[in-house]
């Protein structure tokens, strides 16, 4: 109850994300219900209906890291001093969250399933009912059980990700600290402006070697002729099973590599005799790397997969079916939300340093400018990697 309480009296941005969160959900649960009713459809393919199911786990892996995001940057579930004497500490906070997040993926699992009967022509009345029957197996019964574990799939497990996430979230409860022992007044420089040395991420180089290991499975596989354990729906399942497991050492590389290449971004914005603007974009760069690099590199993952693909096999007429495209638009949608919202994120807990540094007379100007060129950065350094990964993933099959 409470947390509907909070939901409802929520700031429009934050009811935004939660809607998206929930509308994630119902795709997700759309492609679930998908796969389901083509095994009730077609019991002798049961290999096609398997590796449906499973190639669905990629839109709701990032689905759930979407809702981990929005439940991180949700302010009534922040830890702040003072809630403890109330009743609602860390544990109650981190709980309430979860439920909130239960809560809107269950509301878009219910849409999911209210769209598929409809589409299916099992709910009449409506417009466009029974318009996808032939599509979504309306002959074939579909069994409750089934279609009640797959619907809580997403609830369940974006909700035990938001108290893993969440559990160990420090707690801001002190107020902005001095830096000299002598100065207690309110202009003195918060804690994380002191210029400390920043530990950088270690996954650097295991993500530059999981790359390469990928790349190299990859062009050593694509040489046979063996089709995919997991074929993807429409001119997908021509693909070999090492051409899908490199692509996906490569994935994971690239996420491993994040955080470390945001960290060296900023370690490159302060050499060579920086100035201001690049001391503070170099060292909050450095500070946020393992926040950011982690979206970041799922972004740069999904983006060179869908390029490598769409270098295969997006040439034809229609090479793709509703229900792929359904998939990466979930996938694309979710990573892009989830960057957004680390982003945000990080803008929240900034927001104190920011204010002291203008009262200590920074222009706003400056802010922004080391704003702008934290992006430009990242961009620079992220988007020819994208885009050199996907014509690398490419090339042997394309060869």
């Amino acid at each position: 109850m409470l947390a509907l309480r909070l939901a409802r009296g929520s700031h429009p941005l934050v009811l935004m994300r939660r809607l998206l969160v929930a509308a994630a959900s119902a795709g997700v649960g759309l492609l679930l219900l998908c796969a389901l009713g083509y095994a009730s459809g077609h019991p002798a393919h049961s290999t096609g209906a398997v590796g449906r199911l499973l190639w669905c786990f990629v839109p709701l892996a990032a689905t759930v890291q979407f809702a981990v995001a929005v439940a991180r940057t949700d302010p009534s579930t922040r830890p702040r001093s003072g809630l403890s004497a109330v009743g609602l500490g860390p544990v109650k906070l981190t709980v309430l969250a979860a439920v909130s997040t239960a809560v809107s993926c269950t509301l878009g699992s219910v849409v999911a399933l209210l769209l598929f009967l409809h589409l299916r022509g099992d709910l009449s009345g409506l417009p466009f009912d029974g318009a996808a029957a032939g599509l979504l197996d309306a002959d074939a019964p579909l069994p409750l059980a089934a279609v009640l574990v797959l619907l809580t799939l997403v609830p369940v497990s974006a909700a035990t990700a938001s108290v893993l996430a969440l559990r160990a979230r420090p707690v801001s409860t002190a107020p902005v600290s001095a830096t000299v022992e002598d100065d207690a007044s309110a202009d003195a420089l918060p804690d994380d402006l002191v210029p400390v040395p920043v530990a950088p991420p270690a996954g650097l180089p295991w993500g530059v070697a999981l790359i390469a290991v990928g790349l190299a499975v990859e062009a050593y596989m694509s040489r046979g002729d063996g089709h995919s354990l997991l074929p993807l729906p429409g001119r997908l399942d021509a693909t070999p099973a090492g051409v899908l497991a490199g692509w996906t050492l490569s994935a994971i590389g690239l996420v491993m590599a994040g955080p470390g290449l945001a960290h060296l971004c900023g370690r490159l914005l302060q050499s060579v005799r920086p100035g201001a603007v690049r001391l503070l974009a170099g060292r909050v760069l450095m500070d946020e790397a393992r926040r950011l690099g982690g979206p970041l590199g799922v972004v740069c993952a999904v983006l060179s997969a869908v390029t490598a693909a769409y270098a295969l096999y997006g040439t034809g007429p229609r090479p793709f079916g509703p229900l792929t495209e359904l998939g990466a638009v979930l996938v694309l949608g979710c990573t892009a939300a989830t960057l957004l919202t680390s982003a945000l994120e990080a803008r929240q807990d900034r927001a104190r340093t920011a204010q002291v540094l203008q009262r200590l007379g920074a222009p706003a100007s400056a802010l922004r400018a080391a704003t702008a060129l934290r992006a430009a950065t990242l961009l620079v350094v992220f988007a020819p990697l994208t885009w050199l990964v996907a014509q690398l993933a490419a090339l042997p099959l394309t060869a």
